[in-house]
Formats: C-alpha cells, structure tokens, sequence
C-alpha cells in the first residue's frame, strides 16, 4: 500500500506541471484521494466484504466526485487528472501507467453478469469526457479524444476521436496537410470531423490532389528517363556521322 501511495504521488509531477510539493498532492489531489480508498475497498471487496467495500467506495464518490466500483481493478502509477465526474465501472481493467481526466466514463453496455466494462492497457491516455463502453480492449499507448464515445477496440498506438469514435489515420491527414499548405489553402478551420459534409469533400478533393501529385511525379521521372535516353541516342548517332569512311 505505501508503495503504491509513493508512485500514485511521484507520477503527478510527470504528468502536471502544476504540482509542487509532495504535501500539496497529498491533500489537495482528488484523484490521489479516490486511488487511495478504492485500493482499500477493492482489499475489501476482494476479502468478499462486499458491503463494507461499497460503502468505503461511496464514501470515497462523495469526498472526491469519482466514483470507482471496489470491484475495478487498477495498474500502477495511473493518474486521475482533477477527476470529477469520473466513472468506472466494477469490471473495468486499467493497465500500469495510464491517465484518465476528468468526466470519463468506463461504462457497461449490457445488464448481464460477467465481463461488460473496458480494459486498459499499460499507457493508455483518455481525454475529459470520453466515454468507453463495453467489454471492449483500448490497446498499449492508445489515445481516447475528448468527448469521444468508444464502442469497439482501438488497436496500440491509435487515437481514436468523434462520436461513434473512428480511428485517425494520421499519416493521411499529414498528407492532407501538406498538399494543403502546396495549394495554398489553410486547412486549420477544417477539422477531422467526417460526419460534416463539408468536410468530407474538402477532405476527398485533398485526397485527389494528393494522388495527383503522385501521379505527375512518378510521369515527370518517366519523361526524365526517356528524355536523357533520347538525348543519348541522338549524341551517338552525331558521332556516328561525323565517323570517317573506312574502303
């Protein structure tokens, strides 16, 4: 328990700047607060003191607004930023090193008993507001946007975002970007919301142009090659006639 305390207190300084002293954490930081009665009432709960668990766990809802079922169960080093709002339910799994922020929600989808709520792996970070549900895995490092309400798996590395949330793919926003910043067009207004119409046109005529820019180069390389052949041949075919005639 007191190791866990000191890296619940030693990871708010990696993860906000704003702390300053260990005292500080310590009595100002609700999330500090809430990861140190649930690892109480999840003892608890697991010793099948399940009243007394729940009502440890109430106790702790009320004192820092995150609610967390004594059934959860939580990694290391996880850091629950201001924290209010926050919901996570009695099957949930959150991996070592992850950051949840304020108004996520790790929810259920179903009314049957078993497995129903979200499994973290180690690093994930999940945006204020989010909202993921169901007996879903967010991969190793993932990224939940604020806001973002999750129904399915996001694989590792990804960053999910909008509501159904959809997987950035962002080397072909990068691409868009730049063919942007080619043609003069500033793209910042324009954000990754497929559901605008709007957007999904502008997004699609970034594609083409893209796709056309590869075309050309790959045909101006074509061209090059013909070009210097040409020249080539004809520069043997000078020699060629200013050779002398040999009887």
């Amino acid at each position: 328990m007191f190791n866990h305390l000191k890296e619940d207190i030693s990871i708010v300084f990696d993860r906000d700047p704003a702390a300053r002293t260990h005292f500080e954490i310590l009595t100002t930081y609700p999330g500090v607060h809430a990861l140190i009665m649930h690892r109480f009432s999840h003892w608890l709960w697991n010793k099948r003191f399940f009243w007394l668990g729940r009502m440890f766990s109430h106790i702790g809802r009320w004192l820092t607004g995150i609610e967390i079922h004594p059934g959860a169960t939580i990694g290391r080093r996880v850091f629950i930023d201001h924290g209010m709002g926050v919901v996570i339910g009695e099957t949930a799994v959150i991996g070592d090193d992850c950051t949840l922020y304020h108004g996520v929600t790790l929810g259920g989808t179903s009314w049957n008993k078993g497995k129903r709520h979200p499994t973290l792996e180690t690093g994930v970070v999940i945006g204020a507001g989010a909202k993921v549900l169901g007996p879903i895995t967010i991969g190793k490092n993932a990224k939940i946007g604020s806001n973002a309400v999750v129904v399915k798996d996001v694989p590792e590395n990804a960053t999910a975002v909008g509501i159904p949330a959809r997987i950035l793919e962002e080397e072909k926003q990068k691409k868009r970007d730049d063919t942007a910043q080619k043609i003069g067009f500033s793209a910042y207004a324009v954000g990754n919301d497929e559901n605008d119409p709007i957007t999904k046109a502008i997004h699609s005529l970034l594609d083409h142009a893209n796709k056309q820019d590869v075309e050309l180069t790959a045909l101006k390389a074509e061209l090059a090659k013909l070009s210097d052949a040409q020249s080539e041949s004809e520069v043997g075919e000078a020699f060629a006639s200013k050779k002398p005639n040999v009887y």
